[in-house]
């Protein structure tokens, strides 16, 4: 049986941690068919937007298969780091920063460890009330390695990150919500609506416009002003030339629709 299920439909594209009855961890089969997945996501144009969420309604993820790395540790496996470099399915999402489509997570219950990690890589997160978030590994002897170090201080403010890191401490959908982490926080049973509302307009918008626009805030988060409004940006090169570039201007003209065509 697989460890994720995977679809695509009207443009979204529907990835689903399978493992309920280990709160959706993640082992290494889960990180080589999301590989798999990822790369299916990127090279698909009818794409234009993917939801990553956990089976069930206990968890997103907890992260890493904790059974899965002391049974690695005993065969004298060697230790995880920061990066997936060298690990099955690398890159993984978390350290695979040329996938240009916007992905959103959908989070019910616990988003731990490697799970937050997984959340963090995402592009917006939408939440239920009920959903906990943490980086426990410092309780474990381990460190956030799947990028939660290193997204966790750029995507809140940094005393708040470093308490989070250094304690282990979780925080709840509020707490998340309120340090900008998340982007929407809606009751359990309205959490599919929610979800719903922001891939509707994510899918609306021109899907060359969105990628550009992706691709140009990622690359220019540590430059500076000027710098980034002088760099290159591939992806912005093509939505300039693309028909979409002139379709929306024209649509908006004849008071109709636009029909993008993703060229």
């Amino acid at each position: 049986m697989n460890r994720v299920r995977y679809d695509k439909k009207d443009h979204v594209a529907r990835i689903v941690l399978d493992r309920p009855e280990v709160l959706n961890a993640l082992d290494l089969r889960t990180h080589r068919e999301l590989a798999a997945v990822w790369d299916d996501v990127e090279a698909d144009d009818e794409i234009r937007v993917a939801v990553l969420t956990g089976a069930g309604d206990r968890a997103f993820s907890v992260g890493q298969d904790l059974k899965e790395r002391a049974a690695l540790d005993a065969a004298g496996d060697p230790g995880t780091t920061f990066g997936s470099r060298g690990r099955p399915g690398w890159p993984r999402l978390t350290d695979r920063f040329t996938l240009t489509k916007p992905v959103l997570a959908r989070v019910d219950g616990y988003a731990l460890g490697g799970g937050f990690e997984l959340a963090l890589a995402c592009d917006l997160i939408v939440a239920s009330d009920r959903s906990v978030f943490g980086l426990p590994e410092v309780m474990l002897g381990l460190v956030p390695g799947a990028g939660g170090v290193f997204r966790l201080p750029r995507q809140a403010p940094l005393k708040a990150a470093m308490g989070y890191l250094l304690t282990g401490r979780r925080m709840s959908a509020a707490q998340a919500l309120g340090l900008g982490l998340v982007n929407e926080v809606v009751p359990a049973a309205g959490l599919d609506e929610a979800v719903g509302s922001w891939t509707a307009d994510l899918v609306r918008a021109a899907p060359l416009a969105v990628r550009a626009v992706k691709e140009a805030a990622m690359a220019s988060l540590d430059m500076p002003l000027p710098a980034a409004f002088t760099a290159r940006y591939p992806r912005e090169e093509v939505r300039r030339g693309s028909a979409d570039a002139a379709e929306g201007p024209r649509a908006f003209a004849e008071k109709r629709e636009p029909r993008w065509s993703g060229r």
